[in-house]
């Protein structure tokens, strides 16, 4: 599955909490030295298992508080249809997420906007792109938890040091 230990799981969950930190207060915080630290960070950057830096922005401050779910169903599934739908939505900057799904509803887009006006535009762009059998938004109303912060507590039990 993975070839990750404690220390490991341990520089990942610092990681995800403040990827700004040093490598001597990463190194501090999980009980390592430097250099084995940041040979561990270079290895997890190289194996893939941190895949980027990034700052996460206020949507508020910047003026995009609107969230919507958006869920897609289509009659067509086949290969080529998908890779078209895919790349249609991938050109749309609005969507954070893009998930296919299983039951009722074949897609699901996480979108992110200025107001009822910015959706309206977004709607028009996304079903002008492709033939879809039917789009339903459902309005975010409140975000009571957002994190980008993965469970590592739940393979860090039983690992190695």
């Amino acid at each position: 599955m993975n070839s990750l230990d404690k220390f490991d799981c341990a520089i990942l969950a610092a990681l995800q909490m403040d990827g700004t930190l040093s490598i001597a207060a990463l190194s501090e915080r999980i009980g390592l030295s430097s250099t084995p630290c940041w040979k561990r960070v270079k290895r997890l950057e190289e194996d893939g298992y941190i895949e980027r830096r990034v700052a996460i922005v206020n949507r508020q401050r910047v003026g995009l508080p609107v969230t919507v779910f958006v869920s897609v169903r289509t009659g067509q599934h086949d290969e080529k249809w998908l890779a078209s739908f895919a790349a249609a939505v991938m050109a749309l900057s609005e969507v954070q997420e893009f998930h296919r799904m299983s039951g009722d509803v074949d897609y699901l887009l996480k979108v992110v906007t200025t107001d009822i006006g910015g959706y309206d535009a977004f709607y028009k762009k996304l079903i002008k792109s492709t033939k879809l059998s039917g789009v339903s938004s459902a309005f975010s109303m409140e975000q009571i938890k957002c994190t980008t912060a993965l469970p590592l507590e739940l393979i860090a039990r039983g690992l190695p040091a």
